[in-house]
Parts: structure tokens; C-alpha cells; sequence
């Protein structure tokens, strides 16, 4: 006990201790704890806050207003601090409650706490009733309320909020709220934005900050931001975080440098979780390095770890990128059977893309048609793009209709429709396929390209004509074609001559932002045409540089004239674009 002129901070300080230690004799059930409190007729603060703070939503709501004295912003903080850990479908009622009884209470602790449980989905109500405590701009409950739009899918909100917190009153919570919340909702530049504007005004970094980032960079594959953040980790000395080391790992691996998130990985040593082995897993997946994945998955299990979901999705995929069937369906299997792991569509969908890949679109289909689980846009999709490869054009025609079933204004089923028609020589239905998409309003998607000089992004779509050093891409693209076309390559078709990723590649190479013999990294939004591919396979050998493109399917590393996905996504798609240019323009 406090001797009886004692301090209050130190009664409540004693007061504290002697609750947690009967809450602790107990053996951790309040109950007890709150039978001593009204069996010794106690008024302490600090001994029912905490007991508010220990019991669940419907013991603590009533406790509220049977407190021996009157409630305080302290005491609804308590008891919301074991609402925000548990269900948020009580949120609501305490809410009314509240805001009935004493609105005063709701300050900035406790509205924070009562954010944090809320549905996405209310963000906007409760938006609006901070606004009318004068609480919306508090860094407090402007994070929350940050956040809180971030996962209702409204990062315009939540980035306009935060532009309405003062600049002095902005956190590092503030700050990673934001960052966070725009790389989820795939803002990633804007995200990167804030991220370098938290830095200028030399506000302390957290690794949810650095986190959200990566998670920025990953998604643009900007390896120079990338390296900026990686440094700056290691300034703030949170390189070792297993969070930020996770998320280095992904950054790195998307933008295709293996070796630097290998290297990541390996430094983290004991600190690495099952989140990071799969983070590594899905590194070698995404160049189709299953020998790799297969290497790391029997390291990870030697150390203990239990295998998830994602753990086999990366296996799968990279199965899957390399056309490795029987390995594919190895892995299907083996996970069920020997490791316990109900597979997903998304195993599925692996398993029909390895097939698909060499071939087997029979056996693919009838996986698409047994399994437990009712096939989506992807799976289908994905047969689609292996019958366009492998010339089927009869099957690739009931593959498009379900396409077209689920969604009729899907643009890329009418292009593949048409291209598979082209090969097999089938004009009519050729014909036809551009006709429906025209009379549906589908209009094909933009393509667009972008490589990283200097830490931004340059985005470049065919014809491009509002960049600033435009003449000089164009003379320098110019040159590419010349020298291609001395290694044999010429190509009759002018349409695509001034494709997106081209124009990419000669900003790249007349930037001097990356030196002679460095990696050029170039990213898409679509997949890459077959003629770009093929010009980009005889350009390596021209300039002597390697040339990394990620686009919608894979990634694609080109080395003096051969690309690691060995040619399977562009192989058969050379049609006659000019004839198929010249029927669009006539229909």
C-alpha cells in the first residue's frame, strides 16, 4: 500500500501494481480481480481501468456505468482497448451509448481506440463525428480514421484527411498510415510521394512506414527506389526488422533482382518467419526457377517451419512458369496427402497453366472441369492463352465463350479470339471476333510502359508525343531498328515499331542514367506483343546489355538474343498485324 500522504501518481502507480498482481494470483481471470474490488469497496481509477481494459466488450460496456465513480476519458479508453482486440460488431452499440450518456468522453484516446474496431465500411459516419468533436485533424484520430478509409478501398480520402492534419502535428504514425495505405490501394507513386516528403521533414521512420514503401516500389519493380529505402533501413538501423526485411525481399524480387533479395533473405538469419520464406519462395517463382524453389521449401522444412497455402501457391507457380506439369501435379497432390493443406482455386489455376504450357490442354480442361472448386475468369483465361499458343482454334472458341459469359466487355478474349482465328487462317471468324467486340463497345485496353531514371518513373504508350526529350527517343529507336535489322531482323509491320516498351528501352539507353552494361528494367502493363519480344531479343544483342521486362504474365530476362521464358508466351502470336490493323479500320 502507498503510505497515506503519497502522491496521486504514485497511489494510482501502487494501485496499478496491486490489481496486475491480483489479476496475476488469479491466474489471469478479471472476474476475481473485480470480486476484490467490491468486496474491499475500492474507488481506485487505475485498479477498474485496468480491469476494464482486461474484460471482454459485454462485461466491460455494462461495468462502464457501474463504476464507483464517474466515468472519464481514461476509463472509456479502457474499456475499448479489449473491444478494438476482439469483435467490431460491438463498436456501434457502445458508440450509441456514449455519444447518449456523455459525449464529452469521446476525446481523442478513446475515439481512437473506437476507430480502430470500426467496420471499414463506417468510415465515412465516423468521420463525420469527429469532424463535429474537432477531433478529424487530431494526429491521433486522423490516423486512425486514415487507416481506417485505406481498408474501405478509399485512398483518395484517406490521402486527402491526411493532407488536412497541420504539418507539425504529423507523426510517424500519421506518416505510416498513410504510406500504408496508399501502396495498398496501389497508389504507389503517390505513396513513394509521402514516403520522401516524411524524410525531408526529418520525421522518424518506423518500419511500417518502410514497409509500405517497398510494398510502393515492389509494385512500380523501381529497383533504384528500392536500393533508396533499402540504404535508408539501414541508416535507421531497422535493415535487420524482419518486416522491413520481408518486404526488401518482395521489392527486390519484383523488380527482378534475385540475387540482392536472396542476399536480403540470407541476412535476416533467425529473425525470417514463415511470411519471409514464402516472400523468398515466390521470388524464384516468378522467374520459373523451380529447382530453386524446390531447394529452398526442403530448407525451410528442415528448420521446422509448417507449410501454408502461399508456401505451395509459389512452388506451384513456378511450375507453372515452367511448364513443369508432372512436377505441378506432384505438388498438387503432396500437399493434400503429405502435408495436410486443402488446395485453393488458385493451386488449380497453377496446375492448368503448366499444362497448358506444353500442351496438355485436354488434360488442363479436365482439371478447369473436376475440381472442387468453381473455376474463375483466370482459369479459363489461362486455357485460352494455351490454346492461342499451341493453335487450337476450336477449343479456344468455347474457352472464349465462358470467357465472354462471365464478362462480355472483357477486351483481351476478343483480341486472343482474333489472333488464334488469324493463325489458323479462319478469316471469317476472325472477322467476326472483331465485329462482336466493336457492336459490345469494348474498346482494347491502353498499353503503357515505364522504366525508373534517377528514382521516377517515365510512362511511355505507342506514339508517344508529350515527353520531353521526344525527338531524341524517336532518332535513338530509329538507330535500335537499323541495328536489329543488321542482325536479320526487319520487320514489315510499321504499327508496332513505336510500341510502348521501345520507346521505354530508348529513353533508358539515351538517359545515361544506367551505365553501359548495366540491366535495363522495363515494366508493362499488358503483355509484351510477340514483335517486341522478338525486336527486344535481337536489341540485347545489339546494345550487348541485358533487358528485364515484366509485364502482366511473367518476367522476361533477354540475353544476347534468348529469353528466359524460352519463347512460349510469344511463340505463335506472330500474326499478320497490318491485315488485321487494315480489317479493324474497315469494319
Amino acid at each position: 500500500m502507498p503510505p497515506p500522504h503519497a502522491p496521486p501518481m504514485l497511489a494510482a502507480a501502487a494501485s496499478l501494481r496491486a490489481a496486475a498482481t491480483a489479476l496475476a494470483e488469479a491466474g489471469g481471470d478479471p472476474a476475481v480481480l473485480h470480486a476484490v474490488l467490491v468486496k474491499t469497496a475500492s474507488t481506485s481509477r487505475a485498479a477498474y481501468n485496468f480491469l476494464l481494459s482486461r474484460y471482454p466488450p459485454p462485461l466491460s460496456l455494462p461495468l462502464l456505468s457501474r463504476l464507483p465513480f464517474r466515468p472519464t476519458a481514461a476509463s472509456l479508453t479502457s474499456a475499448l482497448s479489449s473491444l478494438s482486440s476482439s469483435s467490431p460488431s460491438s463498436a456501434l452499440p457502445l458508440l450509441r451509448r456514449v455519444l447518449g450518456a456523455s459525449p464529452a468522453l469521446l476525446a481523442d484516446g478513446p475515439l481512437s481506440s473506437l476507430l480502430r474496431s470500426m467496420p471499414p465500411s463506417h468510415a465515412p459516419l465516423v468521420h463525420a463525428l469527429a469532424f463535429k468533436l474537432a477531433l478529424s485533424s487530431s494526429p491521433y484520430s486522423a490516423s486512425c480514421l486514415v487507416t481506417l478509409y485505406s481498408r474501405s478501398g478509399s485512398p483518395t480520402a484517406a490521402r486527402r484527411l491526411f493532407d488536412e492534419i497541420p504539418v507539425p502535428d504529423r507523426d510517424p504514425v500519421c506518416y505510416s498510415s498513410v504510406i500504408v495505405g496508399l501502396a495498398q490501394n496501389g497508389q504507389y507513386e503517390e505513396s513513394l510521394s509521402v514516403f520522401a516528403g516524411m524524410r525531408s521533414v526529418a520525421v522518424d521512420s518506423t518500419m511500417y512506414a518502410l514497409s509500405g514503401a517497398l510494398r510502393a516500389a515492389a509494385g512500380l519493380a523501381a529497383m533504384e527506389q528500392t536500393c533508396g529505402i533499402h540504404a535508408h533501413a539501414v541508416v535507421v538501423g531497422l535493415d535487420g526488422n524482419v518486416a522491413v526485411g520481408t518486404a526488401l525481399v518482395d521489392a527486390y524480387g519484383k523488380a527482378g533482382v534475385v540475387d540482392d533479395a536472396v542476399k536480403v533473405f540470407e541476412g535476416l538469419g533467425h529473425e525470417r518467419n514463415l511470411i519471409t520464406w514464402n516472400a523468398v519462395l515466390s521470388v524464384h517463382a516468378q522467374q520459373g526457377d523451380v529447382q530453386a524453389v524446390v531447394e529452398t521449401f526442403n530448407r525451410m522444412m528442415e528448420l521446422g517451419f509448417a507449410p501454408d497455402g502461399l508456401t505451395f501457391l509459389a512452388i506451384l507457380t513456378a511450375c507453372s512458369n515452367a511448364g513443369a506439369a508432372p512436377e505441378a501435379e506432384f505438388w498438387l497432390e503432396a500437399m493434400r496427402s503429405k502435408y495436410n493443406v486443402k488446395p485453393a482455386l488458385e493451386h488449380y489455376t497453377c496446375v492448368v497453366g503448366a499444362m497448358a504450357r506444353v500442351g496438355r490442354l485436354e488434360d488442363a480442361e479436365s482439371v478447369a472441369r473436376t475440381m472442387p472448386c468453381k473455376p474463375d475468369v483466370a482459369v479459363w483465361r489461362t486455357l485460352l492463352m494455351g490454346c492461342v499458343i499451341h493453335h487450337k482454334a476450336d477449343m479456344a472458341k468455347s474457352m472464349g465463350q465462358r470467357l465472354l459469359d462471365i464478362n462480355p466487355k472483357d477486351d483481351s478474349t476478343y483480341v486472343m479470339l482474333a489472333n488464334v482465328y488469324s493463325a489458323a487462317g479462319r478469316k471469317d471468324e476472325e472477322a467476326e471476333a472483331w465485329i462482336a467486340m466493336r457492336d459490345s463497345g469494348v474498346r482494347k485496353e491502353g498499353g503503357r510502359s515505364w522504366i525508373e531514371v534517377r528514382g521516377k518513373a517515365h510512362v511511355f504508350v505507342a506514339n508517344e508525343r508529350r515527353h520531353e526529350q521526344l525527338l531524341e527517343i524517336y532518332d535513338k529507336l530509329n538507330e535500335l531498328l537499323q541495328e536489329v535489322e543488321k542482325l536479320g531482323y526487319k520487320e514489315a509491320d510499321e504499327g508496332s515499331w513505336h510500341h510502348s516498351e521501345r520507346l521505354a528501352l530508348a529513353y533508358g539507353l539515351i538517359s545515361g542514367a544506367v551505365p553501359s552494361g548495366k540491366v535495363l528494367r522495363i515494366v508493362k502493363n499488358l503483355r509484351i506483343c510477340a514483335h517486341c519480344h522478338e525486336f527486344f531479343k535481337y536489341a540485347s544483342m545489339a546494345i550487348d546489355r541485358v533487358i528485364v521486362v515484366r509485364d502482366v504474365n511473367r518476367y522476361h530476362t533477354i540475353k544476347k538474343g534468348a529469353c528466359s521464358c524460352r519463347d512460349y508466351w510469344t511463340s505463335g502470336l506472330l500474326f499478320r498485324t497490318r491485315e488485321i490493323v487494315s480489317r479493324c479500320k474497315k469494319l
